[in-house]
Order: structure tokens, then sequence, then C-alpha cells
């Protein structure tokens, strides 16, 4: 009997700081996305995303035509053509795949 009291009372405290431990966590985790949301909105750091992406998409451009020249004709059209065709949408106020200009 004493037994069937403690499993009980074990899963009651279970049951209890389940409930309690999924709505804390689901306010937490509401929380942490609201601050997510907002930092991602935040002019100075989409400023700092498009600012390295941008710088990225230089230095591939730069990795390019070095390995080009001493690959030659050695690399697939397909390649060229595909680094050809991002090189280009990278030119001008275009969005990229992201929604953000690169710029």
């Amino acid at each position: 009997m004493a037994a069937m009291r403690y499993r009980l009372t074990f899963v009651a405290g279970v049951a209890l700081g389940y409930v309690l431990g999924t709505r804390a966590g689901r306010e937490r985790y509401e929380k942490l996305k609201k601050s997510a949301r907002e930092l991602a909105q935040n002019p100075a750091v989409r400023n700092t995303v498009e600012s390295a992406t941008q710088q990225g998409r230089d230095v591939a451009g730069k990795a390019f035509h070095t390995v080009s020249e001493k690959v030659g004709d050695r690399v697939p059209d397909s390649v060229a053509d595909r680094v050809r065709s991002l090189r280009e949408r990278g030119q001008g106020g275009a969005e990229d795949d992201w929604g953000t200009s690169n710029t």
C-alpha cells in the first residue's frame, strides 16, 4: 500500500512537472522567437548581412578569375556559365533569393 502511494505521488509529480515545464518552455520559445525576429529586422544587422554577402560575391569572382587563369579551358562550360550568371545577378539592384538587395 505504501509503495502504491509512492508511485501515485511520483506520477503526479511527473505530470505536474511536465505541465509546468511545457508552459514555461513555450513562453521561453516564444520570447526567443520574438527576439530573433527583431534582430533580423534591425537595419544595422540587415546592412551588415548585405555587405558581407556582396563581399563574398566579390571574393568568389576574384577566386574564379584566378582559378580560371591557372586552369584555362579545363573549366566545364556549365560551371563557367553558372558563375557568370551569378556574377551578373550580383550586379545592379536586383534582389537575391532571400529578398535582400545586392548592393
